[in-house]
């Protein structure tokens, strides 16, 4: 089930952008609450059917999938491109499937917690790079001839990483901005402009739930492999208390009715 419910009578629906519909009504974000109940009535729009070899526990991975989906969709990654992703959180992990998937040779990832990029291990066309050790704009030109990446994904939100991200990409590039920062950060509009740069921005999702459902169905894409751990319905409070523990090798915590 797509979590976030619009008006359909309202502007942003009739225009095809429903998730920044001012009147959405999203599971688990305040005043509207979640569903840890036995039975939730949901409109048919916006629930989807998973196909019998994708469990129910991916299924769960589906809603911040699509959020990576998104992101790749609105960086109008070309076949061959390569990518750069800062940051190896949920989202950003999601994205980086999401760029592979989508048509990038290669996706360079970069995290300050070896942790979080050891989750990736093993996956063809994602090079990993450690922030503590090196950077992620040189890294990745120094692996394409000094051009760069044709497309850069910002998915911390973080200050610190704006102080080089408007330099990162290859010129005539795209920045895709998918972390939210929680105070502003510097925008380098004159190295922007000198380069060529487009910008894009991501608020959750629209119109990719059933892609990413199918995406996720085939051998390209395992988001089993991202399913920390799953705790019974009694147990629910000991899965919130995990999860405010902030475990770096924790992706997915569930909880199964």
């Amino acid at each position: 089930m797509e979590p976030g419910v619009p008006d359909p009578t309202s502007r942003a629906v009739r225009e095809g952008n429903y998730n920044v519909d001012p009147g959405v009504q999203f599971w688990a974000t305040p005043p509207v609450h979640g569903c840890l109940v036995d039975e939730v009535i949901h409109p048919a729009a916006y629930t989807f059917k998973l196909p019998d070899n994708l469990s129910f526990a991916e299924g769960a991975l589906i809603e911040p999938f699509s959020v990576g989906m998104y992101a790749a969709t609105k960086a109008g990654i070309k076949p061959g491109d390569v990518a750069a992703v800062v940051g190896a959180g949920t989202i950003g992990i999601m994205t980086a499937i999401a760029a592979r998937a989508g048509g990038a040779s290669t996706v360079f990832i970069s995290d300050v917690l070896p942790q979080k990029l050891a989750l990736l291990d093993g996956l063809e066309g994602i090079v990993t790079v450690d922030a503590t050790k090196e950077d992620l704009g040189e890294r990745v030109r120094a692996e394409t001839g000094g051009w760069g990446p044709q497309v850069v994904f910002e998915a911390t939100g973080a200050a610190p990483a704006y102080k080089k991200l408007w330099e990162m990409p290859a010129p005539g590039g795209r920045i895709v901005l998918v972390g939210m920062p929680v105070d502003p950060v510097p925008f380098d509009i004159a190295t922007a402009q000198s380069r060529g740069i487009s910008l894009e921005t991501v608020f959750r999702y629209a119109n990719v739930y059933q892609k990413a459902i199918d995406l996720a169905a085939t051998d390209g894409v395992d988001l089993s492999r991202f399913v920390s751990e799953t705790f019974a319905f009694d147990d629910s409070v000991q899965a919130f208390e995990r999860f405010l523990e902030g475990r770096p090798t924790d992706v997915k915590i569930q909880i199964a009715l």
